[in-house]
């Protein structure tokens, strides 16, 4: 009962934030929704800087938009979560209106990497708007091949309870919601999460781990029904340039439905983006995210964690599924600027703080920081995405790079 009380008082909050943002906005004569921003179509990016070195006869022009405005990243590197490895990011920007000032432009993104650590992933997430915002259809599907590491229920726990595990895993989501007065909208959904071949070697320090004491997961099914109401003014959800964003998920797994167990969880998604001045696309960005599960017989692998949120962007400064329990409480801050008049480059500076549970006993007992800076190259001037490479420091040593095609949120 005491988590609804919170959700009614930060819904409060939040159209309370809103209404004091948007007369702060007036009084510096910037209003997010008629604010004149740079148009990036007029700008540079890596096609121009491709075409010059070529000495393409393309090189200069400032080409039309298409309809379909495609990105593709092949790129090797490293990073905090995968170690060394291979990656193919794509993505496709497009509307389904033409009148685009009526209809937010719609996303289907494609990647897959494969790594050090045998780590391999195959993921495809669509956010399609029809003509004039009617639905929003938003599908995620993720094929995982996952060894990696998990440290233990709570905020205190350390690298010394590294448990190393392997499973399989295929998630699949899908939600239509329908307008129901301009911004807001309420929606019907269906989530699978299928964790398969599922082995664990043990705390490396020899104690008895969080996860075993829990209950190993070695074969899950969760299924179950979503009830999805949303708040959305962003227009681009790859780069936001102002407005805002809410979602709150509440979902109900079933047996009938093929879950093992019957359990419930709510999440609450809130992003705000202010716009920074009327000469650049500087812009300052907020994100709130809350995420409670509410019974015991919760997957381990399904509960709240570091980097499982529905994006898997959450919490640059750790590996993903550094920090585990019943509930997460996680927000962050990020400025982002750009270094070039053309656009191409631009950079960032943001600071995260998440915090969970201990268990059994509960209660969100310390706070865990996290703060780094980055780098964006303008991918496609047309759709306005950037390749946002990112450095992140957090508690007890750790550290890391963090790729990502778009912005993290």
């Amino acid at each position: 009962m005491h988590k609804y009380l919170l959700l009614i008082f930060l819904l409060s909050c939040c159209f309370k934030l809103k209404a004091q943002s948007d007369s702060a906005h007036k009084t510096n004569n910037i209003d997010p929704a008629k604010h004149a921003f740079i148009d990036s179509s007029g700008q540079r990016d890596l096609v121009d800087v491709l075409h010059k070195l070529m000495k393409s006869k393309n090189a200069g022009k400032n080409e039309q938009a298409k309809k379909f405005n495609f990105s593709v990243v092949p790129s090797a590197g490293y990073s905090l979560s995968t170690g060394f490895g291979a990656n193919l990011n794509s993505n496709v920007e497009f509307y389904n209106d033409k009148d685009k000032s009526k209809t937010n432009v719609s996303v289907i993104s494609a990647s897959g990497f494969i790594d050090t650590k045998n780590q391999r992933s195959l993921t495809s997430i669509a956010n399609i708007w029809t003509k004039n915002n009617a639905y929003d259809l938003v599908v995620n599907f993720r094929w995982l091949k996952y060894p990696t590491n998990t440290f233990g229920f709570g905020s205190f726990t350390t690298p010394d309870k590294t448990d190393p595990i392997d499973f399989n895993y295929v998630k699949l989501y899908a939600t239509l919601s329908r307008k129901v007065i301009p911004n807001y909208y309420i929606g019907l959904g269906y989530n699978l999460d299928y964790h398969t071949n599922f082995v664990e070697q043990g705390n490396l320090d020899g104690t008895v781990s969080d996860l075993a004491k829990y209950g190993k997961p070695y074969t899950t099914r969760s299924s179950g029904l979503n009830l999805n109401l949303l708040y959305d003014r962003r227009g681009n959800p790859v780069n936001p340039l102002s407005g805002g964003y809410a979602n709150i998920i509440l979902r109900q797994n079933f047996k009938f439905l093929g879950s093992d167990e019957n359990w419930q969880s709510l999440i609450i998604d809130l992003r705000k983006y202010v716009p920074m001045s009327k000469h650049n696309n500087n812009v300052l960005a907020f994100w709130t995210y809350l995420w409670f599960t509410y019974d015991d017989k919760v997957p381990y692998l399904d509960l709240p964690s570091t980097g499982w949120d529905v994006n898997t962007t959450s919490g640059r400064g750790y590996v993903i599924g550094r920090f585990t329990g019943k509930d997460m409480l996680y927000a962050e801050a990020e400025y982002r600027f750009t270094l070039t008049k053309s656009g191409l480059l631009g950079g960032v500076l943001f600071t995260n703080a998440q915090s969970f549970p201990e268990y059994p006993a509960g209660g969100f007992k310390k706070i865990i920081p996290a703060a780094g800076t980055g780098l964006r190259l303008k991918l496609n001037k047309h759709s306005n995405t950037n390749i946002c490479v990112d450095y992140g420091v957090g508690i007890d040593g750790s550290r890391g790079f963090f790729v990502n095609l778009g912005e993290g949120f």
